[in-house]
């Protein structure tokens, strides 16, 4: 898609409020270290929200995002900030798709020093999009209740609560269409 981003799966953009250029793109084998350390950077609040609890073993959780995005329907987006040459880590989102349930779940996390900057709609965009292309015509996930941000961002992404949630819970869904 660009010179400057051969692996980028939308247009890289100009973030506001940064000095740099922003690339979602695909993850790869060689990412693992750069995630581990992305996840270990996240503020203890920020780790909460995205695992839903406390996780220690962060490495571990890289390595997974990685090897379950090696299959078709399943992939991980980063969004990766370049400054002076050198890329570093932002965001991520994990896509899955449940051939049972005939939906696609998935988790999304932006260092505390970019939310509120629109990315994280960004890559919600780019990973419906991906899914679309596969074929696939719902998405959903699940939130803490107590989490106003991704239910807000959710919700400027088009989807809605579906009421299946629990006392501590919300469901998401979105249908996709082109």
């Amino acid at each position: 898609m660009s010179q400057l981003f051969p692996g980028a799966v939308v247009e890289p953009v100009e973030l506001a409020d940064a000095n740099g250029m922003v690339c979602i793109r695909t993850a790869s084998a060689s990412d693992v270290e750069n995630l581990s350390v992305y996840f270990t950077g996240l503020s203890t609040t920020s780790r909460n929200k995205r695992f839903s609890g406390a996780r220690s073993d962060l490495g571990v959780v890289a390595a997974e995002c990685i090897a379950k995005s090696g299959d078709l329907d399943n992939f991980t987006l980063l969004a990766e900030f370049r400054e002076e040459g050198r890329g570093r880590i932002i965001g991520e989102a994990l896509y899955a798709y449940d051939a049972t349930a005939r939906h696609g779940e998935f988790a999304i996390s932006v260092a505390d020093a970019f939310q509120r900057m629109g990315l994280g709609l960004q890559m919600m965009t780019a990973m419906e999009t991906r899914a679309i292309d596969l074929g696939h015509e719902m998405i959903a996930a699940e939130t803490a209740r107590a989490n106003a941000e991704m239910r807000g961002l959710a919700r400027k992404a088009g989807f809605n609560d579906t009421g299946l949630g629990d006392w501590q819970s919300v469901h998401l869904a979105k249908r996709l269409s082109r």
